[in-house]
């Protein structure tokens, strides 16, 4: 008696072989996903950075023979870092930029405040959208709009003058250290059209923080005999201190590496942005430009560690 050999299964395709393996190895699918995004990083992101890093060790001096610009790997870029005039760069630049963020905070936080409290799903809408509105223009534009309200022909001082606190506007001008010929060529100029541009990206942390505070939670503080002040001061603000933070770390941070504003509103002091502007652009000495640029990526790598200390990335 023969015996019958059964039929054998017919061979799965390549399609279906390479899913039934993704299937039964997970991590190298995951891998491969990940591939290409991390690769972009790797490359064009942390790539240019230690590109950064390596040319801000390099010294560039010019030969006394033959003019040539020799090229040596030194750590002189950072003495020359170090002198009196770029560490007054370096310190007008992070006092700029804590200025703004304290002002963005105190400004911001009342208006997250009524939003995520007080106002009605209309009223809240209506708010998010005039937060978000600027945002949706360009940012050239925006800036050159301030320039014109701020100088002296502009809608601001017209309206000043026009109650009677013109005086205000020229003692303020008149100080050394925030004034200028006028408000458009000026520290405060600066320091306003700075609040103005990046607000948004305060007032929307902290909102989400607040949203994020249970109302049984004060419920039971009034409950208990707490007064508002007081409810406000140990569970409110305890519990939106992470949003405040997330808040500063954008306003911060933008305010830091911006050379646009300075450029356009400022009256002739130089900040990071801009004078790595001019260093790789008019001067062409590279090596310190570099310099210059790794100094807010420290500020912000210390910044970010005590951000995160402070519960700040939960609430982004």
């Amino acid at each position: 008696m023969t015996s019958i050999t059964p039929p054998s299964p017919p061979a799965l395709s390549l399609p279906k072989r390479l899913s039934r393996y993704f299937f039964q190895h997970p991590r190298v699918m995951l891998l491969l996903l990940l591939a290409l995004p991390l690769g972009w990083l790797l490359i064009f992101y942390l790539g240019s950075l230690l590109a950064l890093l390596a040319q801000s060790f390099q010294y560039w001096r010019i030969d006394d023979n033959t003019g040539a610009i020799i090229k040596e790997t030194s750590l002189a870029t950072y003495s020359d870092l170090l002198t009196p005039s770029n560490l007054s760069i370096i310190g007008r630049t992070v006092l700029m930029a804590a200025s703004v963020t304290v002002a963005s905070a105190l400004i911001g936080f009342p208006l997250a405040y009524f939003m995520a409290r007080y106002a009605s799903p209309r009223m809240r809408s209506l708010l998010y959208l005039g937060v978000l509105l600027p945002l949706w223009s360009n940012y050239l534009v925006r800036v050159n709009s301030w320039k014109l309200i701020l100088a002296d022909e502009g809608v601001l001082n017209w309206l000043f003058r026009s109650v009677g606190l013109g005086g205000v506007i020229d003692w303020l001008l008149s100080l050394p250290v925030i004034g200028g010929s006028s408000l458009s060529f000026s520290f405060l100029g600066m320091f306003l059209v700075f609040v103005y541009i990046w607000i948004p990206y305060m007032i929307l942390p902290i909102n989400a923080a607040l949203e994020r505070v249970p109302r049984s939670l004060i419920e039971a503080s009034s409950d208990l005999g707490a007064r508002p002040g007081y409810t406000f001061r140990k569970i409110i603000l305890p519990l939106a201190f992470p949003g405040v933070v997330a808040g500063s770390i954008f306003t911060f941070s933008l305010t830091l590496g911006d050379f646009i504003i300075p450029n356009i509103i400022g009256n002739g002091g130089f900040f990071i942005g801009s004078t790595v502007l001019t260093l790789q652009g008019t001067t062409g000495n590279i090596p310190l430009a570099a310099a210059f640029a790794i100094v807010p990526i420290v500020i912000m790598g210390v910044y970010l560690l005590i951000a995160r200390r402070l519960g700040a990335f939960d609430a982004l």
